[in-house]
């Protein structure tokens, strides 16, 4: 279904329509669409262009399979970022450069991540393996330290059926081995290695005569990065009009200012993961937010569509509560008002949010020399996988005071759950396992968990215990250890 938008009346008030075009380049050829800016980029990728590199898997952005990179050009250079082209939607690729399995081969012999996955006989079925080539070239054109973790990282969001992953682990050792004398002339040195074909280094100057200006977007469901909807709405997304956000500047940014952090709503878990600053004052953060996704998901899912996702275990939700976050909500006429997001939140999936509203931004006050904070979650698989309880809190503390407190706990209650009781009670308390023994039964009286797939209810109530219990015992190892908590269990 093609989008039309009015542009004028003529004098005879006939309505004079045109398509709204999408101009990128994929790999190396430039695009203009009038396709549905909600249809997903796998799906324009595969079957407008053929390019069938790029597989269909989960379509809920989970495998890996259709990962793809996006470029976006910041101060003269290209930056690449990768994704899951399943989950998002074509018009976001407006003005930047998609590469695909495809656009990273060379003319004549393997790429050095296409050779690094040959050598360490790390692919069998081959369906998973265009998406760890892709990833892998991601982390080549990146700025992130080249060692062996942060190459894991890249394909954290890779799911292999096959190989039990070993030979990958080898395959990314490789890469990280052949980056070592990468030089700050980038893209000239992967060129010359191997690494990525030479139409890159005209991808710049190609981005900025495409003079791609903003979409004229219809109304239609906001849609930012799309990780959320696309995997609860996409049939409905590609059929009908979204409005695109994504690139709005004005929800964009994260700024620091007399002990306050704001942060634009349309800021990914990787602008958090990549801020210099923030990891100083959350020296664990990204231990935590490792635990929040893969890499190519921190990519694109915008805080803002995390919230108003409104999931009763929305791992940033329950990270910004206990910050005691609040957000600014902005209108189509640009009126605000500010709320705590503690209070966002009214029943399962409603909130206060008006038609035609959107978060603007997240502002919470930054940790002190005498606060602390920490992040928990369990879920059946270690990493990137839906929690069964997660679970943060922020505590203050003076001479064995607790001067205050803020604990969130998701997956037990029909809401992300702020515990004002809990943390009313904490407050002026001693910091003794008895205080926290006591603040565990009101906290048990404030949740109300259901049995599901993730577990039974019971389940759910041991794990917000432990997960409470856990708090303090990674804030505070030298004062407390779990056995204090659990021989009065």
């Amino acid at each position: 279904m093609n989008f039309w938008f009015v542009l004028f009346q003529d004098k005879m008030n006939k309505t004079i329509k045109f398509k709204i075009l999408i101009t990128f380049i994929l790999n190396n050829k430039t695009i203009t669409t009038s396709e549905n800016s909600g249809m997903t980029l796998l799906d324009f990728v595969r079957y407008q262009q053929r390019l069938t590199g790029t597989k269909i898997g989960c379509r809920e952005g989970d495998c890996g399979a259709c990962t793809v990179l996006v470029g976006t050009l910041e101060n003269d250079t290209i930056e690449y970022k990768s994704i899951t082209s399943c989950i998002s939607p074509l018009g976001n690729a407006h003005g930047k450069h998609i590469v695909t399995v495809e656009g990273t081969n060379l003319q004549d012999q393997l790429t050095t991540a296409q050779d690094a996955m040959k050598s360490n006989y790390a692919t069998q079925c081959g369906f998973c393996t265009p998406g760890f080539v892709v990833a892998l070239t991601g982390f080549a054109l990146s700025n992130s330290e080249n060692n062996y973790a942060n190459a894991l990282d890249a394909i954290s969001g890779n799911i292999c059926r096959c190989t039990g992953y070993k030979s990958i682990e080898k395959a990314a050792h490789h890469v990280v081995e052949k980056l070592e004398n990468k030089d700050t002339t980038a893209t000239e040195w992967l060129i010359k290695n191997g690494f990525i074909p030479e139409y890159f280094e005209t991808i710049p100057q190609r981005i900025k005569d495409l003079k791609a200006k903003d979409l004229n977007q219809p109304k239609g469901q906001f849609v930012s990065g799309g990780t959320d909807l696309y995997v609860q709405q996409a049939d409905h997304l590609i059929d009908n009009k979204v409005h695109l956000i994504a690139e709005k500047d004005y929800l964009k940014g994260i700024a620091i200012e007399n002990g306050m952090c704001t942060i634009g709503a349309n800021s990914t878990v990787s602008d958090l993961w990549n801020h210099t600053e923030l990891n100083h004052y959350f020296p664990n953060l990204k231990k935590h937010l490792k635990l929040v996704s893969s890499e190519q998901i921190r990519n694109m899912a915008s805080f803002g569509g995390n919230l108003v996702n409104a999931s009763p275990i929305g791992d940033m939700t329950i990270f910004f509560l206990a910050l005691n976050s609040t957000i600014t909500i902005s209108n189509e006429n640009k009126n605000e008002r500010k709320i705590f997001l503690k209070d966002f939140y009214q029943g399962y999936k409603t909130y206060d949010l008006q038609d035609h509203e959107l978060i603007k931004n997240i502002s919470f006050k930054l940790p002190t020399k005498a606060s602390f904070f920490n992040f928990e979650k369990v879920c059946k698989r270690t990493h990137l996988d839906i929690a069964s309880v997660n679970s943060a809190l922020q505590i203050t503390t003076e001479n064995d005071v607790i001067l205050k407190a803020h604990i969130s706990v998701g997956g037990v209650a029909a809401i992300p759950k702020y515990l004002h009781k809990t943390s009313a009670f904490l407050t002026g308390k001693p910091l003794t396992s008895v205080t926290i023994l006591e603040a565990n039964d009101i906290l048990q009286t404030e949740i109300s968990p259901i049995s599901d797939v993730r577990g039974t209810s019971d389940y759910k109530r041991l794990l917000a215990r432990q997960l409470f219990y856990a708090h303090f015992t990674m804030i505070f190892p030298e004062q407390f250890t779990l056995n204090d908590f659990i021989q009065h269990a």
